[in-house]
């Protein structure tokens, strides 16, 4: 089976490619599927593509793949930054909004990687387990 592409760049788009591969692999197959799994997939779906829409420029590519244990994201945006985990709190000892998204995909995925794209941006893949 190849790739399921997301109609769009919007996380909800991206969460529905994820379904459609999922469901795809388990009707194919038989294949059992993890709903804990299938829910941590559809939350790092969500938080690659709200990351690269507020940090990196906008989403270029989105790709779902099945894979033996489970379903493999990945999404392009148009930065080179990398991104960053920062503290919870501030210099002040005040708690900080946002910044929990990386954590929460590193988190969830048995495999994460960054990769820089030939024409400028990165591509993140994370793999999340869901059979």
């Amino acid at each position: 089976m190849g790739p399921v592409r997301a109609g769009g760049c919007l996380p909800a788009d991206v969460r529905g490619a994820v379904r459609r591969a999922v469901a795809r692999r388990c009707m194919a197959t038989g294949a059992r599927c993890d709903k804990d799994g299938l829910a941590d997939a559809l939350l790092v779906a969500s938080e690659l593509t709200t990351n690269a829409i507020l940090h990196g420029g906008g989403v270029t590519d989105v790709a779902v793949d099945v894979v033996e244990r489970g379903v493999r994201v990945s999404v392009s945006d148009r930065s080179d930054r990398r991104p960053v985990t920062r503290p919870a709190l501030d210099a002040r000892g005040r708690r900080r909004s946002g910044g929990r998204g990386w954590p929460i995909v590193c988190r969830l995925s048995r495999d994460v990687s960054v990769t820089g794209l030939p024409s400028g941006g990165k591509r993140i893949t994370a793999e999340v387990d869901v059979f």
